[in-house]
């Protein structure tokens, strides 16, 4: 029998296919959960995911709201995970929860199933995935996680829901980041998509989500953000590093930081036209995505004289 060849549907493409799993990882306290509960939030109030300079592709401006399921087995609910909800404006009446208080909630629970039917969730979060296999099951054990995996795979498909996997990395240093991922690398190979989530060595509120498995569509370009006491969240777009450099601290953000010490070399005399610095920045290989970045990091302020554009400090 011939198979189909499927049209993928995306929730965030090429980042969250429908229907499939796709995991995010990393380690404690980067940031993970908290963009994840970003994502939630725009998402159930049919907004687009990204800043619109940042949206090419019109569907992702003209979103309708969905519900979603997230359970969280680590903060708790009321205390934490909703005042964070509501403080990114999620829409609340459309985050389901499952009741798990008096019998542990496992990926192999009915329950599960029961919920993605009687809701029509489209996205599923389950946070932590060690927090929902069941006391019995291994987590480094490849014949206790497959068919764990595939019980979460046919669920996806059947309710045709995005099922997001919140992960921790392992403790190994300078390994490949396909190979951090907590356990057996079956959650990995289950996945159609795996992000790994970090921050940046030299700027400690810049976090980055970088694309390291894409089964599905080529790779996104990774995609940072900032996280800080004072201003909370806030999406600062493409971002030029890799996962291995992301994750083993070399060369962390060097062309960014880079681009950054060029711009306060050109405009320590003061303001320049956007073309002048635009020439220059080109002439020493720096990108203007990354330029742009710069800008945004060191806040440089942009004001039109005539028909120029100026830039400065």
């Amino acid at each position: 029998e011939e198979i189909q060849e499927e049209k993928v549907e995306w929730l965030l493409y090429p980042f969250i296919p429908y229907g499939k799993i796709t995991i995010i990882q990393g380690d404690p306290g980067e940031g993970k959960t908290t963009m994840v509960l970003q994502l939630i939030a725009r998402l159930t109030r049919g907004e687009a995911i990204f800043p619109e300079e940042e949206t090419e592709n019109q569907a992702e401006s003209e979103r309708t709201p969905i519900t979603v399921l997230y359970q969280t087995a680590e903060d708790g609910l009321g205390d934490t995970i909703k005042p964070r909800l509501t403080a990114a404006g999620a829409d609340c009446s459309k985050v389901i929860v499952i009741d798990d208080r008096e019998k542990a909630l496992t990926m192999m629970d009915e329950r599960l199933e029961a919920a993605i039917k009687e809701t029509a969730a489209r996205l599923v979060v389950l946070d932590p995935i060690q927090g929902y296999l069941g006391a019995d099951v291994d987590m480094n054990r490849a014949n206790e996680i497959r068919p764990v995996m595939k019980r979460i795979s046919d669920l996806a498909e059947k309710y045709h829901c995005a099922i997001v996997l919140i992960g921790h990395m392992n403790k190994c240093s300078g390994g490949k980041s396909s190979y951090r991922g907590l356990g057996s690398i079956d959650f990995q190979a289950a996945a159609r998509s795996v992000l790994v989530v970090g921050r940046v060595k030299d700027d400690e509120q810049v976090r980055v989500a970088c694309h390291i498995k894409s089964s599905l569509a080529p790779e996104g370009t990774p995609i940072a953000f900032r996280l800080d006491k004072e201003n909370g969240f806030e999406w600062i777009g493409e971002y030029e590093i890799s996962a291995d450099e992301l994750l083993s601290g070399e060369r962390r953000g060097q062309k960014t930081r880079n681009a950054k010490e060029f711009l306060k070399e050109i405009l320590t005399d003061g303001q320049k036209t956007y073309a002048e610095i635009d020439a220059a920045a080109k002439e020493k290989g720096i990108k203007k995505k990354t330029l742009w970045n710069a800008k945004k990091e060191l806040n440089i302020d942009s004001v039109k004289i005539g028909s120029q554009w100026y830039w400065m400090m």
